[in-house]
């Protein structure tokens, strides 16, 4: 599917049997979603630029997602998609500066396009050039970064009250409590190492835009330039913060449940020491001596029950008393 919007903020639909003369000049941004080859060439014959192809777009060298050729400008950027889902991953989207235009080629809907696309119609001054709408672009994708990271620390302080706080003293006797706990905070860690790969992918796409002429030739797209970087590094900075509260709060996790592992095997070391009295009393007058008087007793047999209750008494009382149950 092509979508292309005019400078007045116009939306229209490019099919591949159309006319390429139907792409006018006052296009100024082709977004490609999930383009298929017939898609691909109808915009390469009207734009005289080869487009890179899914597989050119899963190359990480870096001489593949950043370089320029005969004056376009070709980047990759690694977005996250499918936040807010148990399967968050990241998709390599294409940003290219051909002439006054932005092509954009993806192969997801990553929701900060949609926020873009939603938002465009409110600021049809930013869509004076091709690189103008690639910053504001790329200012909606590291906010929605940033969203995502204020709503995974939310999330996350969730996690560390139901671990820490009050009410998870009494639930964590429940069955794999702790447990669902340790999968909520990899299920974190999982987000917010997809969220540190994409800005570091933003973050190399963000320098290398800056250097280019579309920038430097433009002194408010050159400011803005500089914004989104300190954002980008800013949230990179918050996103290691975040993510070393996930490994406190993995090792708390795996520390309680060591204790809680610890406390059962104590207990069931107590237990055999309670009961081992009572098996030494058993024991002894389980043996078949001839000369045993307590077997011609009447009251034998209770004196010998009472003295094994006794016996495991007594060492019930004094561990109680030492504090070690």
């Amino acid at each position: 599917m092509i979508k292309a919007y005019r400078s007045n903020c116009e939306a229209i639909s490019l099919s591949a049997d159309q006319s390429v003369t139907q792409i006018s000049d006052d296009i100024v941004w082709i977004d490609l979603i999930n383009p298929d080859r017939a898609e691909e060439t109808l915009v390469e014959k009207a734009l005289g630029v080869e487009l890179p192809t899914r597989e050119d777009l899963k190359d990480i060298e870096p001489s593949s997602r950043l370089y320029t050729e005969e004056g376009n400008v070709f980047m990759t950027g690694s977005l996250v998609w499918n936040a807010n889902s148990n399967d968050p991953r990241l998709t390599d989207v294409a940003f290219i500066l051909a002439g006054n235009r932005l092509v954009t080629i993806r192969y997801a809907e990553p929701k900060s396009f949609n926020l873009f696309t939603a938002a465009i119609t409110r600021v049809p001054h930013e869509m004076r050039s091709g690189a103008a709408l690639l910053l504001k672009l790329l200012e909606t994708i590291v906010d929605r970064t940033a969203e995502i990271l204020e709503n995974s620390v939310v999330g996350i302080d969730t996690v560390a009250a139901g671990i820490f706080g009050e009410q998870a003293r009494s639930k964590r006797k429940a069955p794999r409590y702790l447990e669902d706990k340790i999968a909520d905070i990899s299920a974190y860690h999982r987000l917010i190492s997809k969220v540190r790969d994409s800005l570091a992918s933003l973050a190399r796409l963000q320098s290398f835009l800056q250097a280019t002429p579309n920038v430097q030739q433009d002194k408010e797209a050159k400011e803005t330039g500089r914004s989104i970087g300190r954002d980008i590094q800013s949230l990179s900075e918050h996103a290691s913060f975040i993510s070393g509260n996930l490994t406190f709060l993995l090792d708390a996790a795996l520390g309680i449940i060591n204790v809680e592992q610890n406390a059962i095997i104590k207990i069931f070391s107590i237990a055999s020491v309670v009961f081992l009295p009572p098996t030494l009393v058993a024991s002894v007058y389980g043996m078949n001596f001839n000369v045993m008087p307590e077997l011609q007793w009447s009251y034998g047999y209770p004196l010998a029950v009472v003295v094994m209750l006794v016996s495991a008494i007594i060492p019930f009382i004094f561990f109680r008393w030492k504090g070690w149950l």
